[in-house]
């Protein structure tokens, strides 16, 4: 990889990383669904204009859109509204590659290696010690949230993995237009109409900003750049670059947010961050068929993103 396509890679990582405490700044200003909802609004136009027709079936565009969009973003943004910190999530997030496994095996019969199957272990290992240090300075139900957030993006990712996208910008903008509806929904049920007008009517310079970060910089330039990468590298290449991005998620969320980083969660990180990177090695005698949690190059831009 040049150098150039290396920086590239990295800043990416440290755009899908800062983007936990541009969202922990965002929950300032929106209630998290509302805020969610935002995002995908904001990615989608005026983008949906210019991708071009999608180039899958509706049903993947709208599996994807509800496991990813509603379910794992709506989880996420609520629970760090309810006090998940915004470098722990990052790093717990991480747990999908687990979950993405699992049920990869279970709905497609792909069966771990050792390696991978020890990966898992090791992850697993990762998020209790995670959640003993969230247990001792933190609420226990948040974690349980961003921790039910990262299995929907396993299921997410299992639906990409059958719609096998050509074009992965292409399909996540038009993804990207699916959990507007319902999100916008659930937030005047469970926020409530005068909430989220509030929210609006006190739109500052600085909550534009972090819908604006993380709707086209995360989304759409993160997408678009990734998808660039893997159309010039193997995926095998570009996809390990993810593995940065709880580490940028946490030292931005020290550095702008004042979270401090105890040594429970730093073993946390070392841990989940190793067994992802097991779980995402190629397999032995079956590397000819490709995993769900190392995708076809386009497809992978998808499990990457936050």
């Amino acid at each position: 990889m040049r150098p150039a396509h290396l920086a590239l890679a990295v800043l990416v990582a440290a755009v899908w990383g800062v983007n936990f405490t541009v969202i922990e700044i965002g929950l300032d200003h929106f209630p998290p669904l509302l805020f969610s909802a935002l995002r995908f609004l904001v990615a989608a136009l005026p983008a949906v204009f210019l991708v071009g027709r999608p180039k899958v079936a509706w049903k993947w565009i709208v599996g994807v859109g509800l496991a990813l969009g509603v379910a794992k973003f709506g989880l996420l943004f609520v629970g760090m509204d309810a006090g998940m910190p915004a470098g722990l999530s990052s790093l717990v997030l991480q747990i999908q590659a687990v979950f993405t496994a699992v049920i990869a095996f279970a709905v497609l019969g792909e069966r771990p290696t050792r390696i991978r199957a020890l990966g898992m272990l090791v992850a697993l290992a990762g998020i209790g010690v995670a959640a003993v240090d969230e247990g001792a300075s933190g609420p226990l139900g948040a974690f349980a949230l961003v921790i039910a957030a990262a299995a929907c993006w396993g299921v997410s990712n299992v639906l990409t993995r059958r719609a096998s996208p050509p074009d992965a910008l292409n399909f996540m903008v038009w993804v990207s237009t699916v959990p507007v509806l319902p999100l916008l929904a659930l937030s005047l049920l469970t926020e409530g109409a005068s909430r989220d007008l509030d929210a609006l009517r006190a739109l500052d310079w600085q909550g534009a900003g972090t819908v604006l970060y993380v709707a086209w910089i995360t989304t759409v330039g993160g997408f678009g750049a990734w998808g660039w990468l893997l159309r010039r590298h193997p995926a095998s290449t570009v996809a390990p670059f993810s593995l940065l991005v709880p580490v940028f998620g946490m030292s931005s969320a020290a550095l702008f947010l004042g979270e401090s980083v105890s040594p429970l969660r730093w073993c946390a990180a070392a841990l989940l961050v190793g067994g992802v990177a097991l779980t995402s090695m190629p397999g032995g005698r079956r590397a000819a068929v490709r995993p769900v949690d190392a995708p076809a190059p386009e497809v992978a831009a998808v499990r990457s993103s936050t």
